[in-house]
């Protein structure tokens, strides 16, 4: 499982600030302003040895009411939920009674705690840290999250206890018996994931209720068909989390999180007749994020009509076309409606995420990709593609060497990407692209005159100073 941390602390000490250096995004809104996060806010982490799950939380200054009471609320089940908690003060204002507030709540509820001293830009780390060892959580380590001063120190102090829980498991090619392929079924609560798993292993393993939240945790159920083992991961079903007020519920967000991170496919569950929520593109950004293989699944399609068919159809479209990539199905799970037709499916694209890239075919396709549609030019220079080999699987990572790659601009990327992904039959993952420039030989070095050169050059500048 990966590890989860937690970010609290009064407001305005740069809580999200942190989040979104951790989980290099912005997911996080940021201003100058204290209380601007009032729900929690999970990424994944990109800063530190190995991968994570990330909390932002408001902030909680002691004596809330009304709505931030729940934002205390919130602040102890991300406590509750993580593996470890950063508890964040801001050096420059120096101790609060805020500060010993916050504190007290991580000593109840914290498995484990780290003093972040932040906005220690430009001070001595002893008198920035000074004061807050009275909270009594430890040696205080002063950072910077605005301007990334020790955090990648910070992170790797952290998750120092987390080496083995976090590293991923060797990845099994396609053909490896072995192993199990894990298969996470995500999705919004109620859109039938557990009556779907029921339909494709044949029996009824999973409680199904006519209730959102049926499933509380992730429950694995593994299965073989064609003598090839599977195992499917049922998630909780994900949902706002402005919707999420059970305890138990905010827990199982979480383990839905995990489970995509553990699984090797993804298949997304949609709700034909409620149609496509900003839950569902979010969820489903994740999933790209994490460049899992996908399958989508549009669900509850029978007793649609034929006009309602193509407004869903139409829906799908429009507010998914970072997923033109992914094999799109629709399915009545209660019926069992085309429920077979999904294995082959996740099959076919487990196979493309985990394709074996020959680095001579793809250099040729390449080199015809820049035939039929050269790179365009950058100040007169023309950016020049010479060799492309694979850097990965799972998803698949294509690594293109050449001049000027940097300013290769995003249309020209996607239509590389494209252009691999039908040559190679790479349907249901992404693909990665990424450039190298060459270096320069003759960067930050001086042309040598030979001493000839050297003479006439003295007697040219004699003679401008005359």
């Amino acid at each position: 499982m990966l590890p989860v941390i937690a970010l609290i602390g009064r407001p305005n000490v740069g809580k999200s600030t942190l989040f979104n250096r951790l989980t290099r995004s912005r997911d996080a809104l940021v201003a100058d302003y204290p209380g601007l996060t009032r729900d929690r806010q999970y990424g994944f982490g990109k800063l530190g040895p190995i991968p994570y799950l990330a909390i932002d939380t408001g902030g909680v200054a002691g004596g809330e009411v009304g709505i931030n009471e729940l934002m205390v609320d919130q602040t102890v089940r991300a406590l509750e939920e993580a593996d470890a908690a950063l508890i964040m003060v801001d050096g420059r204002q120096g101790l609060t009674a805020a500060d010993e507030n916050v504190a007290e709540l991580a000593r109840k509820h914290a498995k484990k705690t780290w003093l972040v001293v932040n906005k220690a830009e430009g001070l001595d780390r002893a008198i920035a840290s000074g004061e807050f060892h009275g909270l009594g959580l430890g040696e205080p380590l002063a950072v910077s999250a605005a301007h990334g001063d020790r955090i990648s120190a910070l992170m790797e102090a952290v998750l120092a206890d987390f080496d083995e829980a976090g590293q991923e498991e060797p990845l099994p090619s396609y053909d490896d018996d072995e192993h199990a392929l894990r298969i996470a079924v995500i999705g919004r609560p109620n859109v039938g994931k557990s009556t779907l798993i029921n339909r494709i292993i044949g029996e009824d393993r999973l409680v199904v209720f006519d209730q959102p939240g049926t499933t509380r945790d992730s429950v694995s159920v593994p299965f073989e068909r064609n003598d090839r083992k599977y195992e499917l991961i049922d998630t909780a079903g994900i949902r706002r989390k402005s919707k999420v007020h059970e305890t138990v519920e905010k827990f199982s967000i979480i383990k839905a999180l995990q489970a995509m991170e553990r699984a090797q496919i993804v298949i997304a569950v949609l709700d034909a007749q409620e149609g496509i929520t900003e839950q569902d593109v979010s969820l489903l950004g994740l999933v790209l994020e994490r460049g899992r293989a996908l399958v989508v699944v549009t669900n509850k399609w029978d007793g649609l009509s034929a006009y309602d068919r193509k407004r869903v159809r139409d829906e799908t479209d429009r507010r998914l076309p970072f997923l033109d990539f992914a094999e799109r199905i629709t399915i009545s799970a209660l019926h069992g409606t085309a429920v077979g037709d999904l294995l082959p499916a996740v099959e076919r694209a487990f196979r493309a995420a985990t394709s074996d890239l020959s680095t001579t075919r793809l250099t040729r396709e390449l080199e015809s990709a820049v035939t039929a549609h050269p790179p365009p030019l950058v100040r007169g220079r023309r950016i020049r593609l010479r060799y492309a080999h694979q850097g990965g699987r799972n998803p698949p990572v294509i690594v293109i060497h050449g001049n000027q790659t940097e300013k290769v601009p995003e249309t020209y990327r996607r239509y590389l990407i494209n252009r691999f992904r039908k040559v190679f039959k790479l349907k249901g993952t992404p693909v990665r692209l990424n450039f190298k420039s060459g270096e320069n030989p003759y960067k930050g070095k001086k042309n040598k005159l030979t001493p000839t050169q050297e003479r006439k050059r003295k007697r040219l500048m004699k003679r401008v100073k005359r």
